[in-house]
């Protein structure tokens, strides 16, 4: 049985469908200017010239007669009816893009048979800021039936997404959905509803999904950095439509662009944690110039559980916290405790990364705890894997302490995620020399009965590594020609084939793995030090 909200929503929506009483003329165009303020990538407009949408590890063909039913993963659908790509065939700038541009939206307004995904409120919020904002480059020299077209599409889908709020979707979606309605309100000023509905919902959303440290709710870079767009686009909208952002949106921006920059590699892209992607360091400095007001970098996130320690050129960031919570934890990967390691703009120990637009498997190999620079027991996850998140078999408690004397860091850190399979706490203790090329630590397991396990440390494909002919270290070699040993004492020490997923294609790597003794300690000491 549906909850009575569920109900009421539905209903709204279904009157919402129906044609005004009022017979409101369709405007000929919006009445204010709406402007999407990001960069495209020309290589992602020239797929689209060239019929394809490829994102996070997935593609879908994106050509006229394309739009209607697809069986294709739900990112990859969501990502082409909410026409965000519109901003890569503008970065091309040529007339053909224009044109191919113009083409899409046209066909996607006559399809008879649409896909059900693009009536989802943060698709259709999507879409919406997508046209107007891209309105001057497709539209705007346009035919008068096109421009008609497409204005009643959009009154009609703001209608729809009005009545939809607040969205069923408790993460980053329903924010995405509330921005469409703030555009739709800015384009459509004679629609007044459309702004008082999103001011009702946004403060709620704001509150409930940014943590006091500034941090998301779904523990993601990707959606940190996705969801401060928002806010910034929601800003920019609400001052052209001369209207008062509400408190909790400024107290926002302000929280999350420190954590964003938290979250930041030396070479200025993301850590791979809960779904991300390296995203480009141009990008994200846009974005957090745009959020305006930086605040002093944080070495930690209470709330949002990561914990950053960074000394000379070495920066180490770590998952400290429990996986975001059932109905946000889409995103969520079974690597708690796993870290990431850079020594200036160079990535050392990284994270697989993530392929959301995937096939079911590679997602879940991707979510697993064997894909993150941490410890596995048994070859078993520290959370249990879903489609739609994690399971109830999660980490629950994780603890953590940390020191600091001068610029050398300690940081200790427990979990629970395997307490009801084998009875089994990780513990992990790090320490990082104030020099930052000496950089020690010690994973246990912490139970009744002797568990197997390994400790992985995946590399980037940038480095080249050579085990030593005694077995106990492994050297590694940056692209600059820097040089460092990982060596383990009370473990089996081996190099395997990994792989990257972080950039902008899959790339072949290498992992450490130091295995354990199961009949002997169960705890493994390893340090990793600059050589040469």
């Amino acid at each position: 049985m549906k909850p009575p909200g569920t109900w009421l929503r539905d209903a709204r929506r279904q009157l919402a469908r129906l044609p005004s009483l009022r017979m409101t003329r369709v405007p000929d165009a919006p009445a204010q200017p709406v402007r999407d303020p990001w960069l495209g990538e020309l290589e992602a407009g020239a797929q689209v010239m060239r019929g394809a949408l490829v994102l996070s590890g997935g593609g879908i063909p994106l050509r006229p007669g394309a739009f209607g039913p697809s069986p294709a993963n739900p990112l990859l659908r969501a990502a082409l009816h909410g026409f965000t790509w519109l901003r890569d065939l503008r970065a091309l700038g040529t007339d053909a893009a224009r044109m191919r541009a113009r083409a899409l939206v046209s066909d996607w307004i006559g399809e008879a048979e649409p896909d059900r995904i693009a009536d989802r409120p943060d698709v259709v919020g999507a879409r919406i800021a997508a046209w107007l904002g891209h309105y001057d480059f497709f539209a705007a020299s346009a035919d008068d039936g096109f421009r008609q077209r497409l204005m009643a599409r959009l009154v009609a889908d703001a209608r729809v997404l009005a009545a939809a709020l607040p969205a069923e979707e408790l993460d980053a979606r329903a924010l995405t959905a509330v921005k469409g309605l703030i555009a739709a309100a800015v384009a459509l000023p004679e629609h007044s509803a459309f702004l008082t509905r999103a001011l009702r919902v946004l403060p709620q959303e704001l509150n409930r999904q940014i943590l006091p440290d500034g941090c998301h709710c779904e523990r993601s870079p990707a959606q940190q950095l996705g969801v401060l767009m928002d806010l910034v686009e929601i800003r920019a909208l609400l001052q052209a439509a001369q209207a008062p952002p509400p408190e909790p949106l400024a107290r926002a921006i302000e929280r999350m662009g420190p954590a964003l920059r938290m979250m930041r590699h030396g070479d200025g892209g993301l850590a791979l944690f809960n779904g991300s992607a390296e995203e480009t360091g141009a990008r994200i400095e846009a974005v957090l110039a745009q959020a305006g007001r930086a605040g002093r970098m944080p070495s930690q996130l209470a709330e949002g559980g990561f914990h950053r320690l960074q000394t000379g050129r070495t920066v180490l960031i770590m998952d400290c916290g429990p996986p975001a919570a059932p109905k946000l934890d889409r995103c969520a990967h079974a690597g708690t405790l796993s870290f990431e390691l850079s020594i200036g703009r160079e990535r050392l120990i990284v994270n697989c990364g993530a392929a959301p637009g995937a096939g079911p498997e590679w997602r879940e190999a991707c979510r697993a705890t064997a894909a993150h620079s941490t410890l596995v027991i048994a070859e078993t996850s520290s959370a249990d894997l879903r489609p739609e998140g994690l399971g109830p078999r999660r980490p629950d408690q994780v603890e953590v302490s940390r020191q600091e004397a001068g610029s050398a860091h300690w940081l200790h850190a427990s979990h629970d995620g395997w307490r009801i399979p084998f009875g089994a706490i990780h513990s992990r203790r790090i320490y990082i020399a104030d020099s930052g090329e000496d950089i020690r630590g010690e994973d246990a397991v912490e139970s009744q009965e002797p568990q197997p396990f390994v400790v992985r440390f995946h590399l980037h494909p940038g480095v080249e590594a050579s085990l030593q002919q005694d077995g106990e270290a492994v050297l590694l070699r940056l692209p600059s020609g820097s040089g460092w040993r990982l060596r383990a004492d009370g473990a089996r020490v081996s190099l395997e084939e990994s792989v990257y997923l972080g950039g902008a294609a899959p790339r072949q790597t290498e992992q450490v793995v130091l295995t354990g003794h199961q009949d002997g300690p169960q705890q493994v000491r390893w340090a990793i030090t600059r050589v040469g």
